[in-house]
């Protein structure tokens, strides 16, 4: 599947009904998600993997993974309504994903999911709950040796700090995230965020 044609077919997946602000639910834009995915595809970690979506939200990046041939997909997602809404985007496309509601601090995760080849997450960007991304970061290195995640540009140094001795980025992709108004306190129809994708591989 082309770069193109697997962006306008997560396009056609619904988005959040009642994004909720204390999660950071905003949609994952499809060509930011084509890309995270497309790149995570060219470097070998998606086809015959076995990949989970951390914090699936509306499971665009794990249906995303089925369509481009892992071997399975779980999703894990704190809000049951979420993961209604991507059952309903896995069954539209006739992609193959299991998910889980879960907390991503549940300690008991490891042991529920098993292990994983790849994670990919687009995990929230603190801007509700300071530092909300870490108990992502530290379930996704547990889970998997490959991690693909999307951040607020500049965060590569955070994340260098961070996960120090336990992983180190080998590759950075900019993009942006569009950002609709969707709560009360969005002043803008449209806010750009500027990101990055990051690869993290654990530190054996």
């Amino acid at each position: 599947m082309k770069l193109r044609t697997l962006e306008m077919t997560l396009q056609r997946l619904p988005g959040f009904t009642r994004p909720r602000p204390s999660l950071e639910q905003y949609q994952t834009p499809a060509p930011l998600a084509a890309r995270l995915l497309f790149h995570a595809f060219m470097n070998s970690d998606i086809e015959g993997k076995r990949v989970c979506d951390l914090g699936s939200g509306t499971g665009v990046l794990g249906i995303g993974a089925a369509l481009l041939g892992a071997e399975s997909v779980v999703g894990i997602e704190i809000d049951e309504k979420a993961v209604l809404t991507a059952q309903a985007g896995a069954d539209l496309l006739e992609a193959d994903v299991e998910f889980i509601v879960a907390d991503a601090k549940d300690p008991s995760l490891p042991d529920r999911v098993g292990a994983c080849d790849t994670v990919i997450m687009n995990p929230p960007f603190g801007a509700q709950k300071a530092h909300a991304d870490r108990p992502f970061i530290d379930l996704a290195l547990r889970l998997a040796p490959v991690i693909y995640g999307i951040f607020n540009a500049g965060s590569t140094p955070f994340v260098t700090a961070y996960t120090n001795r336990r992983g180190e980025i080998t590759d950075r992709v900019g993009g942006s995230f569009p950002i609709r108004r969707t709560f009360s306190f969005h002043t803008k129809d449209v806010q750009e965020i500027e990101v990055e994708i990051l690869r993290l591989k654990r530190v054996p």
